[in-house]
């Protein structure tokens, strides 16, 4: 399954891992030097809080090295780290304190051990001296500031010292006698075996993955792992969205293997209707604490039953571009673990922390840019011109996670000019017939994105809801990145059998909704999304909506206009009389989502677009809203863009000028 090149590339990660750790050596933006922390993502989130100990922003948000307020040095992380513990010990982490008296450990769990095989541990240490200390972690020294702090790696088999006094981790773990479980469910599936106290069990090799809760999980059938005996293990499974979950409780025998059969029950059965999910935002590797290579990939989307997976290429922080090796040997074909059912393809994420990130799918052949605006390079050629190139070699194009909070003006779109990976430049993409779609769902805050996108399709901009994680498979634990694939998809109906050509016709066509868990359907005069009805005014249309699924407690219905009927989850029936050109999208919210990294359960479709006397729908409040946005980008890119020289800034001018004219002349027809 790993061609040559591709194998040399893997073996290359795994050097950068073993000499740099986490961060793979990547340059030091805040995302980076955060990655350590980012295991732990309820106490680093609190790191964001306006009067927390640094400024971080959104997860995914780079900053700038050297930014007022921001933790610099691994102590001073370290230090705000600490601050927000509260004194108490999270999941998977061991705290070391330091006081005049001595040392001593603290473990939020001793973890079981089967074998003489050394346990991982993450060791905060935390100094209550005035003086600064040495902490020695297998004769490699780390200073601790006077009454600071610092993370560190280790084993319950590490060598650890404190001013060369020997650290007794022995009281970290506990001997347990051996047990075996065999997981059998018929088919590949999502798996958690835990015991008490929340440590995970896992088959041997499986990397030790947990989601944003802290959840243990690995994927596969048949499989057999080691776990304590005489003790209560809780076994659960699932299977993506389209799933439930089931689960027993068993305790095994010692030195005895105990069979758990268990299928977790079909909620709903998407390709059954000829539509298929999809995430179009995965990364094999993206630094991390583990390298992934493709039976990572294709054990995760046949465990999650995830009809279409998009592998992109992509940067950290710096010139690396991460599987590019992969996307040059496997680039316009299925990767091999492909089927009738489940397509894999390399894609890229084309990236400028300035302007906004595009992943791209069912591109034929790599591109020649991959990134712009890193390493002190300039953001130049303009995001345009990326996706124009983009085009020309067939991909779908969606914007990534383009707004990481809420969006009340374009003015908070600019937000001041900050490099935090907004979708600044969607706003010309769209306009020049440049972009497919953009992430609804993805992993951070929604509200914004989707704020924007209502004003973007009311504006006239035809975009379809798409849908992806920005899961990296080379975590096991960080945020929400180390969730499953697949746990945010876009579905789309295709025009006959699965293929990416099908699918890829589908997404340009907006024949889609992105979902968390719901299934959603919506109907306007029997039409679907990425239709249109030609109509003239005064005409009457029926429209229907329906939600199952995960969570589902309320169901609307909206227009350009904003809400046109609203009740709960289950089916909605309403009508219009259209007088004006319009469009109609059907959402799905609720409470109490067992997956969603918050809680929040939610789906929203791609438009139904109402055509009156053959006019395309352009509100005029949107399409002020965008100009208004334009202005704003055009002072950004003027003050805040690296660029070389004026030619430069006028390739961005000049796209901006064009964007301007297109929503100009809609605005003229609308008068």
């Amino acid at each position: 399954m790993t061609p040559p090149p591709v194998a040399r590339a893997l073996e290359e990660y795994r050097a950068l891992l073993a000499e740099h750790g986490l961060t793979w050596g990547e340059p030091p933006l805040s995302y980076v030097r955060l990655m350590p922390f980012l295991r732990f993502p309820k106490e680093a989130g609190r790191m964001d809080a306006p009067d927390g100990p640094g400024e971080r922003g959104e997860p995914g948000d780079p900053g700038e090295p050297g930014e007022p307020d921001e933790p610099d040095e691994p102590g001073e992380l370290g230090e705000a780290f600490r601050q927000v513990l509260d004194g108490g010990v999270p999941s998977g982490l061991t705290v070391l304190r330091l006081s005049a008296h001595g040392h001593r450990l603290e473990a939020s769990v001793v973890s079981a051990v089967l074998s003489a095989d050394p346990v991982p541990l993450i060791l905060l240490v935390d100094s209550a001296l005035d003086t600064g200390a040495v902490v020695t972690v297998d004769a490699v020294p780390y200073e601790i500031r006077p009454r600071g702090a610092r993370l560190l790696e280790a084993t319950s088999s590490s060598t650890v010292t404190v001013g060369g006094e020997a650290v007794d981790l022995a009281a970290m773990t506990r001997a347990a006698v051996p047990a075996r479980v065999r997981l059998r469910a018929g088919f590949p599936c999502r798996w958690t075996v835990v015991s008490e106290g929340g440590q995970g069990w896992y088959p041997k090799g499986a990397p030790r993955r947990r989601d944003y809760h802290g959840i243990p999980f690995f994927h596969g059938d048949d499989l057999v792992l080691d776990v304590p005996a005489a003790e209560p293990l809780t076994v659960r499974v699932g299977r993506g969205m389209e799933y439930g979950t089931e689960e027993v409780t068993v305790t095994p025998q010692a030195w005895r293997e105990t069979l758990v059969e268990l299928t977790p029950e079909r909620i709903f059965d998407a390709a059954a209707r000829g539509w298929y999910g999809a995430d179009l935002h995965v990364h094999l590797n993206w630094a991390g604490d583990l390298v992934a290579g493709p039976a990572d990939a294709a054990a995760a989307q046949h465990g999650e039953d995830l009809h279409v997976l998009n592998l992109v290429a992509g940067n950290v922080s710096g010139e690396r571009v991460y599987d590019r090796e992969a996307l040059q040997h496997w680039a316009g074909r299925d990767l091999p673990w492909s089927d009738a059912a489940h397509i894999a393809r390399m894609g890229v994420e084309y990236r400028n922390d300035l302007l906004g990130h595009v992943h791209a799918f069912g591109l034929a052949a790599p591109p020649s840019t991959y990134h712009t605006g890193f390493s002190d390079a300039p953001d130049w050629p303009p995001n345009a011109t990326a996706c124009g190139e983009l085009r020309e070699l067939n991909a779908v194009l969606g914007y990534a996670h383009p707004f990481h909070g809420p969006v009340a003006s374009p003015e908070d779109v600019i937000a001041g000019g900050r490099r935090n990976c907004s979708g600044r430049a969607l706003v010309v993409d769209a306009a020049l017939g440049l972009m497919d779609g953009m992430e609804l769902l993805h992993f951070s805050e929604l509200s914004g994105t989707v704020e924007v996108y209502r004003r973007l399709i009311g504006a006239g901009n035809r975009l379809a809801a798409l849908a992806g994680t920005d899961t990296m498979l080379s975590f096991t634990r960080q945020e929400t990145v180390s969730n499953p694939p697949g746990w945010e998809r876009v579905y789309a109906r295709t025009d006959g059998p699965l293929s990416a050509e099908s699918f890829a016709r589908a997404v340009r066509q907006g024949r889609t909704f992105a979902t968390n868990g719901p299934w959603l359907e919506l109907t306007v005069d029997g039409r679907e999304p990425g239709e249109t009805l030609d109509l003239s005014p005064g005409d009457h249309v029926t429209i229907r909506a329906r939600a199952a699924g995960h969570g589902v407690e309320r169901l609307a219905l909206r227009t350009a206009d904003g809400v046109l009927a609203a009740g709960p989850g289950g089916e909605l029936v309403t009508s219009l009389v259209v007088d004006a050109p319009t469009y109609v999208v059907a959402v799905a919210t609720g409470h109490g989502h067992p997956v969603a990294a918050n809680g929040e359960t939610f789906a929203h479709s791609s438009p139904v677009y109402l055509d009156v006397a053959c006019r395309h729908v352009a509100r005029p409040e949107d399409v002020r809203w965008c100009m208004r946005w334009l202005d704003l980008l055009e002072d950004l890119v003027s003050g805040h863009a690296r660029l070389e020289d004026a030619a430069q800034l006028d390739d961005h001018l000049d796209l901006i000028e064009k964007a301007r004219t297109v929503y100009a002349a809609r605005l003229a027809i609308t008068s």
